[in-house]
C-alpha cells in the first residue's frame, strides 16, 4: 500500500458507519467498509495514483488526469466523468472537489450553503473539503475558502505563509511555512487548540479533532478523544506520505 483514504463523516447521531480505501504500488485500488451505496465497488480501477473518500463514495485519480467514481449518486458528487488534467482531490461529505493542473478548480455535488463555488480559484496548489465548505491553498500563501459561515471556518482571508491545509466538519487548520499551526472554526471540542504547537510540517482534521506532524516525527493532537483518536503520544518516525 502506499496511499489510504478514509471515508470521513461529520459527527451527528444519525452518522457513523464508514470505510476505507487502501491504493496499492501497482495502481489498483481497495476497499473495506460499509458498502450501502456501492463505494466500496473499486476492485477494477487500474492505473489510480491518489485516492479520496467522503460520505458514500471513493474517488480515485487516474495517471492520465481523469478521475473515476463509485458510490452514492443522489447529490451529484459522483459527477466526475468530465473531469481532465486533475492533479489533486478532496472529499467533504456530499461534494467532490478537484484540483487541476493549471491551478484552478472545479467541485460537484450539494451546493448548499455555497461550497462548490470553486470555479474562480486560480493559482491553487492543494485543496481540502470539510462538512460543507471548501477551503483552497493557492502558490504564494495565501488560503480561499467559501461553503458554511456558521462556524467560522471559512474566516482564512488573514493567513499569510501558509504551506498546507486540512478541513475538519467545521474547522479549518493551516500550517505556516515557520512550523506554526492556525486555526479557525468550531472549537466546541478543543480542535483548534493548536497554537503552541512548533515545527509542524503537516496537519490533518477529523470531524472534532486535529492532529500535526512534527518535523521529528512525532504526533501532536487536540480535540475530541471520545473513542481515542487522539491517543498519539508514543507515535514516532512518522513522515508525510
Amino acid at each position: 500500500m502506499v496511499a489510504v483514504a478514509a471515508g470521513n463523516v461529520h459527527t451527528a447521531s444519525n452518522t457513523g458507519r464508514s470505510h476505507s480505501v487502501g491504493l496499492r504500488a501497482d495502481g489498483a485500488v481497495m476497499a473495506t467498509g460499509w458498502n450501502g451505496d456501492g463505494q466500496c465497488d473499486v476492485a477494477s480501477w487500474r492505473d489510480v495514483t491518489l485516492v479520496a473518500a467522503g460520505w458514500r463514495r471513493t474517488l480515485g485519480l487516474v495517471g492520465d488526469g481523469t478521475v473515476l467514481a463509485a458510490g452514492r449518486l443522489r447529490e451529484g458528487a459522483c459527477n466526475v466523468s468530465q473531469w481532465r488534467e486533475i492533479v489533486a482531490l478532496a472529499c467533504g461529505d456530499w461534494h467532490s472537489v478537484g484540483l487541476r493542473a493549471d491551478g484552478t478548480t472545479v467541485a460537484v455535488g450539494n451546493d448548499r450553503r455555497g461550497q462548490c463555488v470553486v470555479d474562480t480559484w486560480r493559482d491553487v496548489t492543494a485543496v481540502a473539503a470539510g462538512y460543507l465548505h471548501t477551503v483552497g491553498l493557492t502558490n504564494d500563501g495565501r488560503v480561499f475558502a467559501v461553503g458554511d459561515q456558521s462556524a467560522g471556518a471559512c474566516d482564512v482571508s488573514a493567513w499569510r505563509d501558509v504551506v498546507a491545509v486540512a478541513a475538519g466538519s467545521y474547522h479549518t487548520v493551516g500550517v505556516t511555512a515557520a512550523g506554526r499551526v492556525v486555526a479557525v472554526g468550531s472549537n466546541d471540542s478543543g480542535q483548534r487548540d493548536v497554537a503552541d504547537w512548533r515545527e509542524i510540517v503537516a496537519v490533518a482534521a477529523g470531524s472534532t479533532h486535529t492532529l500535526g506532524l512534527r518535523a521529528d516525527g512525532t504526533v501532536v493532537a487536540a480535540g475530541n478523544n471520545e473513542h481515542g483518536q487522539c491517543d498519539i503520544t508514543d507515535w514516532e518516525a512518522i513522515r508525510v506520505a
